[in-house]
């Protein structure tokens, strides 16, 4: 297993980190465990949750249960600021009060005494950056937390809590955790640079797309029962399952088939070579998919088929025509 810096921080995340959004779930607490186990086998040392998962809570409680006494080998990271309550309107976001309570809240589930990685899931425009950055900070300066990252952030949102943090003294923000993939490479215009720029580690979610990347998904046909997109219905439609994505799977496809491996070397392994990725985080429902994931993260692409997967996948780049005066 690789393990790299996640940014310019001193904290080094494993190549192929474990999404834990199925425990709770589509996962029961003994499959939870037995994907936990193989994952520590296996060298993954990342685990990324979030207070939202597993019908609020129980992703957290499952995995805290499964590491046990081994937590301290692992860098567990979780998240805060997503509605905990379909009622209570302050039950998220990221105000010093709401945020005091979610650490202790994921703490207690977690059964631990600190949290590696605390990511803000949403970013919150009623509440000023600079009041969430204050409290993630004195977080820091109790033991709490060790870092703190975000998720799902624009650029601008990034750079202006780069720039807050910085101008008030503060820790800041070491990562961040947004959708990417083959199929989703919209961060690359403007995300990807501000993180190099700031030295932020990238953090991909959905790097299968829901396992439109593996290939188990055909146009046409019925979603295989059990699975995510199967669950997700007219959603898993409009969010992954486009006709658009399907045409850009069967090029892809193709492409591996000329270059003798899988699609999901390519979509684990083009993702895990980039410059800004630390760590492609990939969930599961088995010990033998994570198995398949950290496998596929050791492959590289070479040149040329890196620049024909850019004239499959890249997004276009945008003109804004010739100056004017």
């Amino acid at each position: 297993m690789q393990y790299n810096h996640l940014g310019d921080s001193g904290l080094q995340v494993s190549a192929v980190g474990l999404g834990c959004m199925n425990f709770g779930a589509m996962n029961d607490e003994a499959q939870s465990a037995a994907v936990v186990d193989t994952a520590l086998e296996l060298g993954v040392n990342l685990f990324d949750t979030a207070d939202v998962y597993g019908e609020r809570g129980k992703s957290e409680e499952f995995l805290g249960r499964a590491l046990g006494a081994r937590r301290h080998e692992v860098v567990i990271a979780t998240k805060f600021a997503g509605p905990m309550s379909a009622d209570r309107f302050d039950m998220q976001g990221g105000s010093r009060r709401y945020i005091m309570q979610a650490v202790d809240a994921s703490l207690a589930r977690l059964g631990t005494d600190y949290i590696d990685l605390y990511q803000m899931h949403r970013y919150d425009d009623d509440t000023p950056i600079e009041e969430t950055l204050r409290a993630l900070d004195d977080l820091v300066r109790q033991g709490k937390i060790r870092y703190f990252g975000c998720s799902n952030y624009a650029a601008w949102q990034i750079a202006d809590a780069v720039w807050t943090a910085s101008s008030a003294n503060l820790n800041g923000f070491i990562s961040v955790q947004n959708r990417y993939s083959l199929l989703k490479r919209d961060i690359e215009k403007e995300v990807e640079p501000v993180c190099a720029k700031f030295g932020l580690g990238i953090l991909p979610y959905f790097p299968l797309e829901s396992g439109l990347l593996t290939g188990k998904y055909r146009q046409g046909e019925e979603m295989p029962e059990g699975t995510r997109l199967a669950l997700w219905a007219k959603f898993a439609t409009s969010a992954f399952a486009t006709d658009e994505n399907f045409a850009k799977v069967d090029a892809l496809q193709s492409l591996c088939d000329r270059y003798d491996h899988s699609l999901l070397d390519m979509a684990m392994g083009w993702l895990a070579s980039r410059p800004s990725v630390a760590s492609v985080i990939a969930g599961v429902t088995s010990p033998a998919q994570l198995e398949q994931n950290v496998a596929a993260g050791d492959w590289r692409p070479g040149v040329e088929e890196l620049a024909a997967i850019d004239e499959i996948t890249a997004p276009p780049v945008e003109s804004f025509g010739p100056a004017r005066r």
